[in-house]
């Protein structure tokens, strides 16, 4: 099974094999990046690459996570009517206490609706600015566009905006802390308060009132603090994965292509996020004979413009293989000339470390790479190859 890209820009015909790792075959198309085509054996077919969301849309390829809902109303404590007794001045005193608990959850709980307005406002500012440069990049505009640029530096800084705002809800988070923390001392000393000498039957009916309502307090400020630690997660998370999709962004302005997401957010984590980290893969110096590579570049001309297919084929074998490692081996063609083979293998290598770039560019994690250098009989010039393991 084959799949081939063609340069947006037709600078020269351009194609990328990609090795599916599904256990289809990949023998019927050679991969390959360079002036000439490769040509198909048989009668295998190339298909497309699937564009992605935002190509299709033009639409920002993550929209941001939805905020929690809830108004926490908490209703006040029943009043009660002074016993006269030491247990009754306890239980008004306790009955007080609540009051002032409950007014720093009313104000607790108005600062996280603001809050969550403010988040949601600042997060469609910024998909507003990336869905407005992908437009741009998905029709084609010129490198390093100075507009681009702009509207790359705005986007970031309505991120980090963003990113304010978890700062601001991790304060809150902690001043709701303290109130559960007072909940639960007040609720104890409710309780407590039954084994007091002196009370009447009045105080163990209010002291009853007193407890329910205080409960449901106590309640309502653990919905509260849960849910609000649920909404600084999941924000977390976004900002973090929009971070690296910006960085991708910046590589697609300068190249003036839409790539699409960050390779960082197309692979399984190595360490949290609830996946199982992968075992780490073998660094052989050298690709295992007889296999193919998902991609060769072959730079025989100056300035191949290699990225955009890189991209596409890194992310559809990320698609298939989220655990996958990539080798990235740079192949200098023998000869007889020491001299010559030296100036080869050194070009090679500088090859191999631009591609290593612009993958680490696209959020491709370095722990997922690794850099060797060979030679090899079929190579008719210098190449950089990637395989997949």
């Amino acid at each position: 099974m084959t799949v081939s890209f063609h340069s947006l820009r037709r600078l020269a015909t351009i194609s990328v094999g990609v090795l599916v790792l599904g256990g289809c075959s990949s023998d019927s198309l050679w991969p390959s990046l360079s002036g000439e085509p490769p040509a198909a054996q048989g009668a295998s077919a190339s298909i497309p690459i699937r564009p992605s969301q935002g190509e299709i849309s033009g639409q920002p390829l993550n929209a941001p996570p939805r905020l929690g809902h809830t108004n926490f109303q908490i209703t006040p404590p029943q009043p009660g009517q002074p016993t006269g007794t030491f247990v009754g001045q306890k239980v008004d005193q306790l009955r007080q206490d609540l009051v002032r608990l409950q007014d720093s959850v009313r104000a607790q709980n108005g600062s996280l609706q603001q809050l969550r307005e403010q988040t949601i406002q600042n997060a469609l500012n910024y998909h507003s600015t990336v869905a407005q440069i992908e437009s741009r990049l998905q029709v084609g505009t010129t490198p390093g566009n100075p507009q681009l640029v702009d509207a790359w530096s705005q986007a970031q800084r309505e991120l980090e905006m963003v990113n304010g705002d978890i700062g601001l809800m991790n304060g809150l988070a902690n001043r709701v802390s303290a109130d559960a923390a007072l909940s639960t001392y007040l609720l104890e000393s409710v309780r407590a308060a039954y084994g007091l000498s002196g009370a009447v039957e009045e105080d163990h009916r209010q002291l009853a009132v007193l407890e329910d309502d205080t409960n449901q307090t106590v309640v309502m400020v653990d919905r509260l603090l849960t849910e609000l630690s649920d909404d600084i997660r999941r924000q977390s998370a976004y900002v973090g994965t929009e971070r690296q999709d910006l960085n991708t962004m910046a590589v697609a302005i300068k190249h003036g292509e839409l790539f699409g997401t960050s390779l960082a957010n197309r692979t399984i984590p190595q360490t949290g996020g609830g996946f199982a980290a992968p075992a780490a893969a073998p660094r052989a110096a050298t690709p295992i004979a007889g296999s193919r590579p998902l991609v060769v570049i072959r730079f025989d001309r100056p300035n191949v413009q290699y990225e955009q297919p890189l991209y596409s084929a890194v992310s559809r074998a990320l698609e298939r293989r989220p655990d996958a490692f990539f080798d990235v081996v740079a192949v200098s063609p023998q000869a007889s000339n020491t001299g010559r083979a030296a100036l080869d293998t050194n070009a090679a290598r500088r090859n191999a470390q631009g591609v290593l770039r612009a993958l680490t560019d696209m959020g491709l994690p370095t722990s997922r790479v690794a850099l060797s250098a060979t030679t090899a009989a079929d190579a008719q010039t210098n190449e950089v190859r990637i395989f997949v393991r």
